[in-house]
């Protein structure tokens, strides 16, 4: 028998000082049995960086030929492709030749500078990419909010993420290592 998803319920308050955008979202979040805290907190940051109306959570670790966020215009084309981890190089291929814009977040502690080192030649052909590198320092400290159901306040200035669930406080400050950062897309 199958392991079933958990859901978890996040309300998000977003101020972003970067965008001009201050809204309130209800977010679902079907955790994957194998995807870690970690790993679907980073998802709500991404959120949070890339926040827009038709932003959604996709079928993520259940789907191959998904991202784990993605903006569709109105045409049903993907215009944001939002990946976490360290990825194959082919599939950030595949996403780049499907998606206006791919974003990848990198995270992992000290193997993300390992697959750094391996890939970086081949991803710099990719004009539309960008990597994005969390530290494991900051984004494990996000694991101490996980809730089934969770109150979040994101304010994103200058790039940096800072989420409270009004006990706890944890910055993300992101390294751009290729491509755009984050507040740009």
């Amino acid at each position: 028998m199958a392991l079933k998803a958990t859901v978890f319920k996040a309300q998000l308050s977003l101020s972003d000082m970067d965008r001009h955008l201050y809204q309130d979202f209800s977010l679902t979040l079907a955790r994957h049995p194998s995807e870690t805290d970690e790993r679907m907190m980073i998802r709500l940051a991404a959120f949070a960086w890339h926040a827009a109306e038709r932003l959604e959570f996709t079928k993520g670790l259940s789907a191959d030929d998904e991202p784990e966020l993605w903006l569709k215009n109105y045409s049903d084309e993907i215009e944001l492709w939002v990946e976490l981890g360290q990825p194959d190089e082919k599939r950030l291929k595949k996403a780049c030749n499907r998606s206006r814009q791919v974003v990848l977040y990198l995270y992992g502690g000290r193997g993300t500078s390992v697959w750094w080192k391996q890939n970086q030649g081949k991803l710099s052909q990719h004009d539309n990419l960008s990597i994005i590198e969390l530290s494991d320092s900051q984004t494990l400290p996000l694991t101490a909010m996980v809730e089934r159901t969770m109150q979040l306040t994101c304010t994103v200035s200058d790039g940096q993420l800072w989420v409270s669930n009004g006990q706890l406080e944890v910055t993300l400050d992101p390294i751009l290592l290729m491509g755009k950062p984050a507040r740009e897309l």
